[in-house]
């Protein structure tokens, strides 16, 4: 009987480790959502929402591949309609795969965010989609219009005091 007792303990640690480290990941996923959320809200631009057009509505996934979590976006034309929860997309018309260690999402993330919404923001996202660290499936319009409406660079805080 003392056997059956010592086989079974092993196996509600190694379970409680297993939800421990769930726990962390979901955890991760949903402040990197809120702190996209907050800086959208705080520090985002009016334009890139204007240009959403027929895309009101749609769902774009990102797929955080080293925590295995997802990101919901819902694209509007309001920004302050903007909403992102951190939960796998019902019917996405994009998903963005972002394929780094778990230590640089935050940088890639980061440095997305901080870029300008222009042709030249866009173009420093080659950098993490040529060597395959962020792809794009699905409707690369819907993904780009998503990236634009995060990206902050532009705000007054970024340029410099003269």
């Amino acid at each position: 009987m003392v056997a059956a007792i010592n086989q079974i303990d092993p196996i509600k640690k190694n379970d409680l480790n297993i939800r421990a480290e769930n726990l962390i990941k979901d955890t991760k996923i949903l402040n990197i959502a809120r702190l996209a959320k907050m800086l959208v809200d705080l520090y985002g631009q009016v334009e890139p929402f204007k240009k959403i057009g027929k895309l009101e509505g749609k769902e774009i996934e990102l797929y955080l591949k080293e925590l295995d979590g997802y990101i919901t976006f819902i694209l509007t034309s309001d920004k302050n309609n903007f909403t992102c929860h951190a939960e796998k997309a019902i019917d996405p018309v994009a998903r963005i795969i972002i394929n780094v260690k778990e230590e640089k999402i935050l940088n890639v993330i980061s440095n997305i965010i901080r870029s300008k919404s222009n042709i030249f923001g866009l173009a420093k996202l080659l950098k993490y989609i040529i060597p395959g660290k962020a792809k794009i499936k699905g409707s690369y319009v819907a993904a780009i219009k998503l990236i634009r409406c995060l990206m902050i660079g532009k705000h007054e805080m970024y340029k410099k005091s003269k």
